[in-house]
């Protein structure tokens, strides 16, 4: 199944120094036919002013990545970590028992992300913390991995058997994949629009900027880019088709 979300139908939220996108549940938005797609619970895209941003907070049980698209994004938690990341860089919170931190722009220009929650494979872990870098260069014509289980070099490591891509596909290109038995993919334009079949073809559906597809029990899939478009920008998630337990209770804000 392809469940295509246009990004006018995406909860907006403006508070003047925060612009922001919740693609699940979140905050002040609530619905609860949209609280989770697998162990994926929480996707928003944030705009957050020069010296603003969240102050020191809590959070438990949830592994938190934050994927900054220009600007700086500075982190500092209670345990004794502190960072400014900007694009090429992830930031990757397992908040396990329990951890208080803070995010801010420090910079006078406004900072962009997307903030990504998904409920740990396991509980009770240790809070831990860390930042890579990916080589922005690698993204033009493949999915390049940011976030793994493994982890390694250019990628973040997460407890939960989920894989974050990004990519760049050129102008009068098309980009596959293939998709292994019992797994979710997640698809966000971060910019451009492309088209998008199924491996068979078929029908061919057009994403614009901002535009998400839910895909479940799909072999893979294909993205295009006609001669005469921009570039576009993708997120890709790969994820188990399960709800872990302990998501039904788990923190969100």
């Amino acid at each position: 199944m392809i469940d295509i979300r246009r990004a006018d139908t995406i909860y907006a939220q403006d508070a003047g120094w925060l612009n922001s996108r919740h693609h699940f549940s979140f905050s002040s938005y609530y619905d609860e036919s949209n609280r989770f797609f697998g162990p994926l619970c929480v996707f928003n895209h944030d705009i957050i002013e020069g010296g603003r941003g969240f102050g020191a907070h809590p959070h438990r049980e949830m592994e938190i990545v934050s994927v900054v698209l220009r600007g700086e994004l500075q982190h500092e938690d209670s345990t004794g970590h502190k960072a400014v990341t900007t694009f090429g860089g992830i930031q990757r919170m397992s908040a396990g028992t329990g951890i208080i931190h803070s995010e801010v722009n420090p910079g006078a220009e406004p900072v962009e992300l997307m903030q990504i929650w998904f409920a740990p494979a396991e509980t009770r872990l240790a809070p831990s913390y860390e930042t890579s870098h990916y080589d922005v260069e690698q993204l033009p014509g493949k999915w390049l991995p940011v976030v793994t289980p493994e982890g390694g070099a250019g990628t973040a490591a997460i407890h939960q058997n989920v894989t974050i891509y990004l990519t760049k596909i050129e102008p009068g290109t098309e980009l596959g994949f293939d998709s292994k038995d019992g797994r979710l993919q997640y698809l966000y334009v971060i910019e451009g629009s492309a088209a998008l079949k199924s491996p068979e073809g078929g029908t061919e559906d057009k994403l614009e900027q901002g535009d998400t597809v839910r895909m479940t029990g799909e072999t893979g899939f294909r993205l295009s880019v006609s001669a005469a478009e921009q570039q576009a920008f993708v997120l890709l998630i790969d994820l188990p088709a399960y709800t872990p337990p302990g998501l039904e209770g788990g923190e969100k804000q």
